[in-house]
């Protein structure tokens, strides 16, 4: 199914999305960073605000830092749409601020068609999706889930040594308050995230079709691994008397790539390295490194993991360094509700594709029916600055929502 936009059409995506353009801008690595209780974060909430305001829905933010726009009053029964604001370092335009001005597009496309909701209707802005800051990922539908302890939470830190706990009070939200919010968990019947497609599953079920739906989120993690060995100088140490561990570290970016070869469709990615002290005529005391992985099940992600650790591992020992593994986070597979899916996949003539990347809505699935949109990206590209959509595949796609709510909401 294909969509043609009309001028008013093109105009409208157009004038909300250039509203973002200038916020969280990188100029060190092109692109966006917008991270959580940051500057652009609080900009990007105010942008929200505006935008809510216009449109006369009630704006709330909610104890973990979540914010949501509410047409009707909040009550049982509720179809809430969205999905986030906030990006990776360096990241594109369309991840996840697509999903939120898309279903403010809808209310407006809604209220065009002559739609009046029998059920509240929400779209949900979810607070550091991509965990750019501290470190976990969908940490605002974790917390309000359950899914994350709060006190650990509480105790995060970026990589400046600001807690979260402090960041938060700066924008105006109580830590101590963070958590489940069982309240606004029984509130939800059903969530739908569009999103901008993160590689190109879509164009290769049907060149043709804009937009598909969600089948699974394939298993995935995170792991912090530090080697430490003997800080140094690097002029004068002999080979025989070093232990560098910037060695190991190599070895995990090697490793992360050559398992992948056993195990076929599999990804594994050292994304971030960080030497103490990082100087350039200095032999590294420590390293620190951040492991990717992601496979079908958390079981086969597991010994993926395992798989790579033990490279590592054997290396450190071959240079007299030590290495210690931390999990930082692990989802297991999610399925999106199979019938939920299939249901849209049929209303809306569109292909079913999985996705290895995270989502609030995989979170928000082990507790309500939810399901996703994905909008074509030609490239394939994402987490980078040349992620794209086009205009016509993303108005497709506020149309494709539009139909999904008008049945949810009817």
């Amino acid at each position: 199914m294909t969509f043609s936009a009309s001028p008013a059409d093109g105009s409208r995506f157009a004038s909300t999305w250039a509203d973002l353009a200038g916020i969280g801008r990188d100029r060190l690595r092109g692109g966006y960073s917008r991270h959580l209780f940051d500057d652009g974060d609080l900009q990007l909430r105010e942008w929200f605000r505006a935008e809510a305001g216009r449109r006369g829905l009630d704006v709330e933010t909610d104890r973990n830092g979540n914010l949501w726009a509410w047409w009707g009053t909040p009550g049982p029964d509720t179809v809430a749409a969205g999905s986030h604001l906030d990006s990776v370092p360096g990241g594109g335009a369309f991840d996840g601020p697509l999903g939120v001005v898309s279903a403010l597009l809808a209310v407006d496309e809604l209220r065009a068609r002559g739609v009046r909701p029998r059920r509240p209707f929400a779209v949900v802005s979810f607070a550091e999706e991509e965990g750019g800051r501290f470190g976990v990922p969908c940490l605002g539908s974790k917390l309000m889930t359950g899914a994350v302890d709060p006190d650990h939470v509480r105790r995060l830190r970026d990589t400046d040594e600001i807690g979260l706990a402090d960041a938060a009070r700066r924008a105006g939200i109580d830590p101590t308050r963070m958590g489940p919010d069982r309240e606004r968990l029984a509130q939800l019947a059903t969530f739908v995230e569009l999103h901008v497609e993160q590689g190109r599953l879509l164009q290769a079920a049907d060149p043709a079709a804009q937009v598909a739906v969600g089948s699974e989120i394939v298993a995935h993690g995170r792991w912090r691994l530090t080697v430490t060995g003997e800080g140094n100088h690097a002029g004068t140490t002999r080979p025989e008397d070093r232990h560098d561990p910037m060695i190991p570290a190599a070895a995990a970016v090697l490793a992360a790539r050559r398992v992948l070869a056993d195990h076929p469709g599999a990804v594994a990615t050292i994304g971030r390295l960080h030497p103490v002290p990082g100087g350039t005529n200095v032999i590294a005391s420590s390293v620190q490194c951040w492991l990717d992985a992601r496979w079908g099940s958390a079981e086969q992600t597991a010994t993926l993991v395992d798989e790579i650790v033990a490279a590592v591992r054997a290396e450190a020992e071959l240079e007299g360094c030590t290495l210690v593994m931390t999990r930082e986070a692990m989802s297991d597979r999610v399925d999106f509700d199979p019938g939920l899916s299939v249901n849209l996949s049929e209303r809306l003539g569109a292909p079913i594709i999985p996705t290895g990347a995270g989502h609030d809505a995989g979170v928000l699935s082990a507790h309500l029916p939810a399901a996703m949109l994905f909008v074509r990206n030609p490239s394939g590209v994402s987490h980078a600055p040349g992620e794209h959509a086009e205009t016509a595949d993303c108005i497709a796609g506020v149309q494709r929502l539009t139909d999904v709510l008008a049945d949810l909401l009817a």
